[in-house]
């Protein structure tokens, strides 16, 4: 057998055990650069290579999954106020000024969002 032609298993079924986990690798990468993900946690990237062998011992198939561990976003704050009573009662997202109050910057304050509130009336 010629030294020259002996690879990775890595590299075999034409490159695309290795093709898979470079695929994982890029998502692991754009999962650190993301912002809104912590910068610090841990990721991982796992190659399981599981192989079985025919009862002849001469074949052995080889199967490969690539997996990666991202770091989910960052959780996403806001708070809400509950006004009125009954069926009036409304949940309206908490904003940093008054309604039509200027800024220092020129900008307006705008309307607060109100939440949509669905009844199930059965």
């Amino acid at each position: 057998m010629d030294i020259k032609n002996q690879k990775s298993i890595l590299e075999m079924a034409n490159g695309a055990i290795l093709e898979r986990a470079d695929y994982e690798m890029t998502k692991v990468i754009e999962n650190i650069q993301d912002v809104n993900t912590s910068p610090t946690k841990k990721r991982t990237l796992t190659l399981t290579v599981e192989f079985k062998p025919d009862s002849e011992r001469q074949q052995i198939g080889v199967s490969v999954i690539a997996k990666s561990h991202l770091e989910p976003t960052n959780p996403v704050n806001t708070t809400l106020y509950i006004t009125g009573e009954g069926s009036k009662t409304q949940a309206v997202e908490m904003v940093p000024n008054i309604p039509g109050q200027q800024a220092i910057n020129g900008s307006e304050q705008a309307e607060p969002p109100v939440l949509r509130m669905v009844k199930n009336e059965a």
